[in-house]
C-alpha cells in the first residue's frame, strides 16, 4: 500500500475494486465502514457480484468480468472532458499524460457501457465523485491482479490516482490488499525470481557485489530465476527435474489442476516443507515439518508495509523446525555453510543489505512496528509513500488499451466463472478445515448462481450439478444468491474435493506471470 490502513478513515472518497473486502479483509473493512458511517466518506464499489460492502456504497458499478481497463479509461475520459483533473499536480509531478489523454478519448461512457455492462450515467457519476474528492483512496485486491491483463489493470488504477493528485497525500493512494499473511514481507525479502531483498535487481552488478560480500561468496548469478507459473509447465515438459515447495499447496491453489498434478508427478524429486500434510505434501518424496507462526520468533511485514515483531508463544510439536533453520541445514549439507544464532541475527543482516529496512531493528519494533522505507536508525519510517516525489522522480502515466479476457463464453461453454474466497475459510483450508466450528458453517464447495440462471437451467437450491470447463469437471451444490449476476457463476477455491481450479484458465499475464483465475468459460448441467 502507498498509504496506511489508518489513512482509509481520512479519505473523502474510497474506491474499492477487485476486493470482497468484508470477507477477505474483515478487520480492514471496518475502517472503510467507519469512514462511511461515521466520518462522511463516500464509497464507490466496482465488482461483478453484489458483495456485502456494496451495502455501504454510494455508487456500485457492476462490470462484466475482465473489463477493468475499459471502465477505468472511461472514468478518466469523463474527468478530462469535464476538466476535473489535478492539472497542477500532473504538470509538476508526472510525465506521459498527453499519451493517456489521447488513448482515453475513444472510451466514452456510451462506448464503454457496451463493453462493461455498466450504464453510461453511472460511469459519469462515479468519475465525478472520485475526481471531486480532496482525498481519494483506491483499494484493490486479486480481483484486479488475477487476469491476463492484471498489470494493465494496476497501472490503470495508478493512472486514475495520479490524474486526480491522489498519490503522496494522507487519505489517498493506490492500496493493494495482500491476499495472505506476510505476502508483502516475503516479496520484500526477495521472494521473487529477479530480485534480492528490498527489490534490488539481480541484474544490477552493484547489488550482486554487495550481496556476494555480505554472504562471503565470490560471485552471484545475474540470471533471474523462474516464476512459479513457469515452473509447473517446465516440470510437465521434463525441463525441471526437482522442486522444493515451502508453505504452498499448488494442488488446490494453482490453475488447471489436472495439468498441475501431471506436472508434479513428472518430477524426479519433490520436497514439501509445511505445517500440515497438504494435498501437495502427499505427493512429495520428502516432507519437512516446519514450525507455524506461533512457534517461532521473527517479523511480519503487513499490507501497509509495517514491519512488526512475531514472538514465540508455544513450542513446535515433534521434529518441526523454524523454516530458517531448515534452510541453513540444507545449505550447509550442500556445501555452502550457513549459520545464524537467532532470528535477531538474521534481522541484523537484513538491515545491513536492504536499504529500505536499514533502520529497522528488533529493538525499534519491540512495541510498535515501523513502515518501510526506514533507511537509518533515526528515520521514523514512511507511512505515506511519494509525498514529495516518486521513487524515480516523476510518476509515469501509461497509455493502456482494453484487451478482452483470454477465454470467451461460446455456445459450448456459455457461462463465465469467477473464483474467490469465503470469510470462514483461508486459502486452501490447510488450517481452517481442521476446525470443527468453521467446518460446521462452511463445510463444502458451492456454485453461486442467480435465480434467473437457476430457472434457465432448471436447478434447485442445494442440488448437485456438474460444472465443466475446457480443462476439467467438478461437482458442487447450487447456491441461489442475490450476489450473483446472470451469465456468471462464482465458486470458492478453498475445497480440494471440488476444486474450482480444475476449471480455471492457466493463461498468464505476460509481465507478472499471474494466471487468469478470475474469468473463464464454463457450462453447467444436472448431475446424472
Amino acid at each position: 500500500m502507498t498509504n496506511t490502513i489508518d489513512c482509509i478513515e481520512k479519505a473523502d472518497v474510497i474506491l474499492i475494486t477487485g476486493s470482497n473486502t468484508t470477507e477477505n479483509h474483515p478487520v480492514l473493512s471496518s475502517y472503510v465502514k467507519r469512514a462511511v458511517t461515521q466520518k462522511g466518506a463516500k464509497l464507490i464499489v466496482v465488482d461483478p457480484r453484489r458483495i456485502k460492502i456494496t451495502r455501504f456504497a454510494d455508487k456500485w458499478l457492476r462490470q462484466n468480468l475482465g473489463t477493468d481497463v475499459a471502465w477505468i479509461n472511461a472514468m478518466m475520459h469523463v474527468i478530462i472532458k469535464e476538466n476535473l483533473q489535478a492539472q497542477d499536480y500532473i504538470d509538476r509531478r508526472t510525465e506521459g499524460f498527453a499519451e493517456v489523454k489521447k488513448t482515453v478519448e475513444k472510451y466514452t461512457p456510451e462506448y464503454v457501457a457496451e463493453i462493461t455492462g455498466i450504464p453510461a450515467q453511472d460511469i459519469v457519476e462515479a468519475a465525478r465523485l472520485y475526481a471531486g474528492a480532496e482525498r481519494g483512496s483506491i483499494l484493490y485486491c486479486m480481483g484486479i491482479t488475477q487476469h491476463t491483463t492484471g498489470t494493465d489493470n494496476v497501472k490503470s488504477l495508478a493512472n486514475l490516482a495520479m490524474l486526480c493528485g491522489n498519490l503522496g497525500i494522507e487519505g489517498g493512494g493506490v492500496n493493494p490488499l495482500r491476499g495472505q499473511n506476510n505476502v508483502q514481507g516475503a516479496c520484500d525479502m526477495g521472494g521473487l525470481p529477479d530480485v534480492y531483498s528490498g527489490y534490488q535487481k539481480v541484474i544490477d552488478p552493484a547489488a550482486r557485489q554487495k550481496m556476494a560480500e555480505a554472504w562471503g561468496v565470490d560471485d552471484l548469478s545475474d540470471k533471474p530465476g523462474m516464476k512459479v507459473t513457469a515452473m509447473i509447465p517446465a516440470a510437465h515438459d521434463g525441463q525441471l527435474k526437482a522442486l522444493y515447495i515451502i508453505g504452498e499447496n499448488p494442488l488446490v491453489s494453482d490453475p488447471d489442476l489436472n495439468h498441475c498434478e501431471k506436472s508434479l508427478n513428472n518430477l524426479d524429486f519433490l520436497v514439501v516443507q509445511d505445517i500440515f500434510l497438504t494435498e501437495t505434501a502427499r505427493l512429495a518424496d520428502v516432507v519437512l515439518p516446519s514450525a507455524c507462526f506461533a512457534e517461532k520468533e521473527g517479523t511480519f511485514s503487513n499490507t501497509d508495509r509495517r514491519v512488526h515483531r512475531v514472538r514465540k508463544a508455544v513450542d513446535p510439536p515433534g521434529q518441526a523446525w523454524d523454516d530458517w533453520k531448515i534452510t541453513c541445514e540444507i545449505a550447509s549439507r550442500m556445501g555452502s555453510p550457513m549459520s545464524y544464532e537467532s532470528s535477531r541475527q538474521i534481522m541484523e543482516e537484513i538491515s545491513q543489505v536492504t536499504p529500505s529496512y536499514g533502520g529497522i531493528t528488533y529493538d525499534r519494533i519491540e512495541l510498535e512496528g515501523i513502515h518501510w522505507p526506514a533507511p537509518t536508525a533515526e528515520h521514523p519510517g514512511t507511512p505515506v509513500l511519494h509525498r514529495e516525489q516518486f521513487a524515480k522522480g516523476k510518476g509515469t502515466f501509461h497509455a493502456i488499451d482494453y484487451i478482452p479476457p483470454a477465454e470467451q463464453a461460446d455456445d459450448e461453454y456459455p457461462m463465465y466463472l469467477t473464483t474467490g474466497r469465503l470469510i470462514y475459510q483461508y486459502h486452501t483450508g490447510t488450517m481452517t478445515m481442521k476446525s470443527d466450528g468453521i467446518m460446521d458453517i462452511a463445510p463444502e464447495c458451492f456454485v453461486e448462481i442467480s435465480s434467473q440462471d437457476a430457472g434457465k437451467y432448471e436447478v434447485a437450491d442445494g442440488a448437485v450439478v456438474d460444472i465443466a470447463s475446457r480443462r476439467g469437471t467438478i461437482q458442487a451444490r447450487i447456491k441461489i444468491s442475490t450476489k450473483a449476476v446472470s451469465g456468471t457463476v462464482f465458486i470458492p477455491f478453498h475445497y480440494a474435493a471440488a476444486a474450482a481450479n480444475r476449471l480455471t484458465n492457466a493463461a498468464l499475464d505476460p509481465i507478472s506471470g499471474i494466471p487468469e483465475y478470475k474469468v473463464c468459460a464454463v457450462k453447467l448441467s444436472k448431475t446424472a
